[in-house]
């Protein structure tokens, strides 16, 4: 069987491709203790998905290899962990303040999964999977990798956002409004012209 480019597959591709040069100065912090959370992450990550995929819940009707997996083993060998990765590096010291930073964490990756599920061949969903059961599993996965991360990763290896950023007026308070404003936006037109 031959491999054909097409839009997706780049998709694909890129995203592999990005993620790996971004968690890769993270990753260089501390080889160990960050690529062992790496690797979990996307081991974990991966095992969900089969699962997943086995209950029917949704398909990846194009994936890299079809021929040999039919699921997108390598995207989530790389996107989810860098995600966990700088999660875990720059999210705030005390969970009250985590909250608002992974809120803004999931909103953009529902974003890209949702604009994936709309006009690519990346993502279907089957029912009684849908959008609502997405966005529970993204907060699961990543607030059980930020605790684990907490575990692995010491406190001096980490590098959280100043608190003092997300007071009123602030740089990352007006970056996180507005990712969370945009997309909440978004969301409800999702789901005005899905009805």
């Amino acid at each position: 069987m031959e491999f054909q480019w097409d839009r997706d597959r780049i998709i694909i591709v890129a995203s592999v491709i990005l993620s790996l040069a971004a968690a890769y100065p993270i990753l260089r912090v501390d080889w160990k203790r960050y690529g062992l959370l790496f690797i979990l992450t996307g081991v974990i990550g991966n095992i969900l998905c089969y699962i997943f995929i086995k209950l029917g819940f949704y398909s990846f009707p194009r994936v890299l290899f079809p021929h040999i997996i039919q699921m997108p083993f390598m995207v989530i060998m790389t996107v989810f962990p860098f995600i966990v990765l700088a999660g875990v590096r720059y999210s705030p010291a005390a969970w009250a303040w985590k909250i608002p930073f992974y809120w803004a964490v999931v909103h953009l990756g529902m974003t890209a999964e949702t604009l994936a599920r709309l006009n690519t061949k990346l993502i279907v969903y089957h029912s009684p999977w849908d959008f609502w059961t997405s966005y529970t599993w993204w907060w699961i996965f990543l607030l059980l990798f930020e605790w684990v991360g907490g575990i692995i990763i010491p406190a001096h290896l980490r590098r959280p956002l100043n608190i003092n950023l997300f007071s009123y007026g602030k740089s990352v308070w007006a970056v996180f409004h507005f990712i969370v404003i945009v997309t909440i936006f978004l969301g409800g037109y999702y789901l005005g012209i899905t009805l």
